[in-house]
């Protein structure tokens, strides 16, 4: 508990670059209390409205909330959401340095209409061909310029045009020559891209599309572990498992199941980006996979028990720790 605590505290001494898709998180907040007329669906009230960083931005959103320094690289439009998206990154502490501006992309906004703490409806507006060349090398170039004062890079990959085969083949040999960190919250199709990294993390269904396998029971999702690690020849792939909590599976040929410690679930939307966010965070500090996985179950746990897009604190994790 001890060695943990210490180590959670130090979260605000890691620097850690996130590359991947922005996404702005709108969420319609009412009640309801009849049906509509004109169609089975439930008549929405609204009684609020609120943005928060998502994709991407929401693991930077977690790494700074829990006190992390956070420089993040990604592609954002010219339009109003471009505008709040930027705002509420700086707001938070987040370097956007690496955020280029396409004119000729909207920024991707997914709105979640939620009514008495049940989501309704999403409504996604975005562009997800692959960013264009002269992009590209702009956050290439952005990124070579700062790896030397990182101590870790996340790549998260939600298939919205950023993460290609290209940029990951430079940015995998720049972070490599230098020995960082490197994880990645995956895409399915983009499996191939991620040979030689630290670690991924994707849930079972990923996972098992990945392996092209199904996950039925506890033998499939080790025999989906088992070839994914061989596959990617990285460090660790955990598994999440929903209600089941996570696997993990070494390279050293350890495998460890760890189970859920929600306590309560209200919404499990980001709670994936909370787990890549703390065990990123623990690997750069030097924590081994297992306890890193742990307390990014603890974390992801915490986050599952809040409404909406949620993040948590050192406090509260050490709080739930105990």
């Amino acid at each position: 508990m001890e060695k943990l605590k210490k180590i959670i505290q130090r979260f605000n001494s890691a620097k850690i670059l996130i590359i991947g898709d922005l996404i702005l998180d709108e969420f319609v907040w009412g009640d309801v209390s009849r049906i509509s007329p004109e169609a089975p669906v439930p008549v929405v009230w609204v009684k609020s409205e609120s943005f928060m960083p998502g994709g991407a931005a929401n693991v930077a959103n977690n790494i700074a909330s829990l006190g992390g320094r956070v420089y993040m690289a990604g592609v954002a439009g010219s339009d109003e959401r471009a505008g709040i998206l930027r705002e509420g990154l700086k707001e938070k502490g987040i370097n956007i340095d690496g955020v280029i501006t396409d004119d000729s992309r909207p920024t991707t906004l997914k709105t979640r209409v939620v009514a008495h703490h049940q989501q309704v409806v999403r409504i996604d507006r975005e562009k997800v061909d692959p960013v264009s060349s002269e992009v590209l090398d702009k956050i290439m170039a952005y990124v070579k310029d700062i790896i030397d004062d990182m101590d870790a890079v996340v790549i998260e990959d939600y298939g919205k045009g950023v993460i290609s085969a290209k940029l990951l083949k430079e940015t995998l040999a720049a972070a490599k020559k230098k020995k960082k960190i490197i994880t990645v919250d995956p895409k399915e199709e983009h499996f191939s891209y991620y040979k030689g990294v630290t670690a991924i993390t994707p849930n079972h269904y990923e996972a098992a599309q990945a392996a092209g396998m199904k996950a039925k029971d506890k033998d499939s999702i080790l025999k989906i572990g088992k070839a994914l690690l061989k596959k990617l020849d990285c460090q660790g792939v955990l598994i999440t498992l929903g209600e089941n909590g996570m696997q993990l599976f070494e390279k050293s040929g350890a495998i460890t199941h760890i189970p859920t410690v929600a306590q309560e679930v209200f919404d499990v939307s980001g709670a994936g980006d909370t787990v890549i966010s703390v065990f990123t965070l623990a690997l750069a500090l030097g924590m081994g996979m297992k306890d890193a996985a742990y307390i990014s179950n603890i974390a992801a746990g915490i986050v599952v028990g809040k409404v909406g897009i949620a993040v948590i604190t050192q406090a509260e994790l050490i709080e739930r720790l105990k």
